[in-house]
């Protein structure tokens, strides 16, 4: 599994992660187990969450349970009170072992409440990076802005060939700021993945070896070197073990890269 620095200022982390949006909203924790276990066997074992992912964040913190030390948790505060916002990150450092590796802020919500605090624990050692997030194109100037600032170490972005507004100003702030990019939507929130093209038109991944169009999708993301770390959910431990082994492939060159961007423009 490759690995990249999460930012000038970070740590190294697995170029493909694990999202918990929607798959990890389960009762009990067994339902996501093998999806978790195939993630830590394959050293991909960054997972973010969220309070907004419903029972997402205690779900995780369970299903690690004793192998909370294998992994990077990333998770996020969301709500527009600072006191709930304490609550929340009070919960998700006893579920996770009085530490988070990378605590963001969801969607901006209220983050110049947020972001003191987070910066009080960072300086106490009880979070390692600090992060903020949002998918809106319209709300991505807020986001240069606040990293502009210097008080952010990563940011999580929606990228892949039909969501590239990143590239204007993000993504180049970021390399020039030496700041992590945590990739989220890489298969466009399932849509892009579901509407590739034959299997006859995917020969060409065979150089890179790779078979499925999801992985073409995950592995051109992670072709842009300013791309930290991609994070696909899914409750499949098959679809994990597949996206996992885009961890160990070479990345596309440009002309490859482009290839998948037409495919994809084609399918949609």
């Amino acid at each position: 599994m490759e690995t990249r620095r999460l930012g000038s200022r970070g740590f190294d982390v697995p170029v493909v992660g694990m999202g918990t949006w929607q798959t990890f909203d389960v009762a009990r924790a067994a339902s996501v187990q093998p999806v978790v276990d195939v993630a830590l066997a394959a050293r991909a074992a960054f997972f973010d969450s969220s309070p907004m992912y419903g029972k997402a964040e205690r779900v995780l913190a369970e299903a690690l349970g004793a192998r909370r030390g294998e992994a990077l948790v990333a998770t996020k505060v969301w709500t527009p009170s600072a006191r709930d916002g304490r609550e929340q990150i009070r919960r998700a450092l006893d579920w996770y072992g009085g530490t988070v590796d990378l605590y963001q802020i969801h969607n901006l919500e209220a983050w110049a409440e947020h972001l003191p605090y987070l910066e009080e624990l960072k300086a106490a050692g009880r979070i390692r990076a600090i992060g903020i997030t949002h998918y809106s194109p319209s709300r991505l100037g807020e986001l240069a802005e606040i990293m502009a600032t210097g008080r952010v170490d990563a940011v999580q972005v929606p990228y892949n060939p039909g969501e590239r507004t990143i590239e204007r100003a993000v993504l180049p702030l970021a390399e020039r700021l030496g700041i992590g990019v945590v990739l989220m939507r890489p298969l466009g929130q399932g849509a892009l993945a579901r509407s590739g093209p034959p299997a006859r038109e995917l020969a060409f991944l065979r150089d890179a070896g790779l078979t499925t169009w999801a992985q073409a999708l995950l592995n051109w993301g992670l072709s842009d070197s300013r791309v930290t770390v991609t994070i696909p959910a899914t409750a499949s431990a098959s679809h994990a073990a597949d996206n996992c082994r885009v961890g160990a492939a070479p990345r596309f060159d440009a002309e490859t890269r482009a290839r998948v961007a037409a495919l994809a423009a084609r399918a949609r």
